[in-house]
């Protein structure tokens, strides 16, 4: 494992060192319900057969963004009519994605929007944005507006109104307990001082349900689309918001992680928490 690991690594510096993305085909994939490692092409027969494909990251890092461009690239060569569902991006953005998809925002402008929505730098995401353009992807904004969030996390999800819920009947601190250990140590990592841990809980929780619910609207409205959604590697874990979507319908669905030392990798994770390790990253 080891070996496969230093060649994954030494494939990614290489393609740095000439200031080139590796090629799609370039990625080591391991499918956790095989328990090996599987080559690409069939790895994209499988992921075919799904409605949605989460496929996390950790957003300061840019290899984690070329390998999720990688997965959609293969995918709309392969014909399929996929779509990027985004974290980073807030559902009432939507117009704004909609006219950079069309050509109608320069990189300058678009740029000043994306900052509103997320706050890592453009340069880490940009190559994603400008293949999505570039080849007609459409992209969602999946996310919630930030004063539910910051409402949420102060008052709890019981403190919204009717409207503000939307079509969230209810939100409450009860996972599993993987995705607890998660959520906790996500609280104690953004430094919020005296802030509730039960709302801060909530809040992300109505991240989870949030995206899965508009994630869901949009195959309601357009039947022959794949959804990959990105997302922090949290949320695509099975427990977050893929349970969401299975709470609320049937449609396949597959997750894949990216290998993080000490963290994520075939000895650590299993078919519960995915489907498949990007290697190597």
């Amino acid at each position: 494992m080891k070996r496969f690991l230093l060649f994954g690594i030494g494939l990614i510096l290489f393609f740095g060192l000439l200031g080139a993305k590796p090629s799609p085909s370039s990625y080591r994939i391991y499918d956790l319900h095989q328990g090996k490692e599987t080559p690409m092409s069939e790895v994209i027969s499988e992921l075919k057969k799904n409605r949605i494909i989460l496929v996390g990251e950790h957003h300061s890092n840019k290899n984690h963004h070329l390998a999720q461009l990688a997965v959609i690239q293969v995918l709309k060569e392969a014909g399929v009519q996929v779509a990027v569902g985004l974290e980073m991006f807030r559902s009432d953005s939507q117009k704004a994605l909609d006219r950079w998809i069309a050509g109608e925002i320069d990189e300058k402008e678009f740029q000043a929007i994306y900052y509103d929505n997320w706050n890592f730098p453009w340069p880490t995401y940009s190559m994603i944005f400008d293949y999505a353009r570039d080849n007609g992807v459409p992209m969602i904004g999946l996310n919630v507006p930030r004063e539910i969030t910051r409402q949420v996390s102060r008052k709890g999800f019981q403190s919204l109104t009717d409207e503000q819920k939307g079509k969230l009947s209810n939100v409450s601190c009860r996972v599993d307990e993987e995705y607890m250990n998660y959520i906790k140590k996500a609280f104690g990592g953004h430094g919020h001082g005296n802030l509730n841990f039960t709302y801060f809980c909530e809040a992300q929780l109505v991240w989870d349900n949030v995206m899965a619910v508009n994630a869901l609207d949009y195959l309601q409205k357009n039947p022959n689309a794949v959804v990959v959604i990105l997302a922090g590697t949290g949320h695509a874990r099975k427990g977050a918001v893929p349970r969401q979507i299975r709470s609320r319908s049937k449609v396949p669905y597959a997750v894949i992680l990216p290998e993080v030392k000490g963290g994520i990798d075939p000895d650590t994770i299993d078919t519960k928490d995915a489907d498949y390790i990007m290697l190597g990253l």
